[in-house]
């Protein structure tokens, strides 16, 4: 079940992260509190959560996506958003898959990771613009997925 509406672009506090609130339950539309979604804003595709928030409904908006549609903080927007059903999956980089399968800690660190958080890992590689730099990115990587760590926190 679709939903679609105009909402505002609001800002979490002392933060460059923007967000809009749904006009309606979420509880009450989709079954729970935390719900996956397909979402558009003003067209663009995205794929996140729907979280309540101190007592708040909120679905993030992300920076690029901002850029994207040439809006910022205080502009509104026309959102849609349906609950997302379909597995998420990251495609791993052959050179990173390879790079990995040195170190078993590694792989299961990368594999026990939630979908937002490989996706983090394979972003941030793939976004190099230069070969060195995504090598490097490759390597520090397989360094923290070795001890056991996410890339951010």
């Amino acid at each position: 079940m679709k939903q679609e509406f105009k909402a505002i672009i609001k800002q979490v506090e002392n933060k460059d992260a923007g967000f809009v609130e749904p006009p309606f339950d979420v509880q009450e539309v989709f079954g729970s509190k935390r719900v996956k979604v397909k979402a558009t804003f003003d067209g663009i595709e995205y794929r996140g959560s729907v979280v309540n928030m101190g007592g708040c409904y909120m679905l993030g908006l992300t920076k690029e996506i901002r850029n994207k549609i040439g809006k910022g903080f205080g502009d509104e927007i026309f959102v849609t958003i349906e609950k997302d059903e379909e597995e998420r999956t990251v495609e791993v980089p052959e050179d990173f898959l390879t790079a990995m399968n040195g170190s078993e800690t590694a792989v299961a660190t990368f594999n026990s990771l939630s979908y937002t958080g490989k996706k983090e890992y394979v972003t941030w590689i793939t976004s190099a613009k230069r070969e060195e730099t995504r090598l490097d990115r490759i390597n520090k990587s397989v360094a923290l997925l070795s001890e056991g760590k996410k890339l951010r926190g």
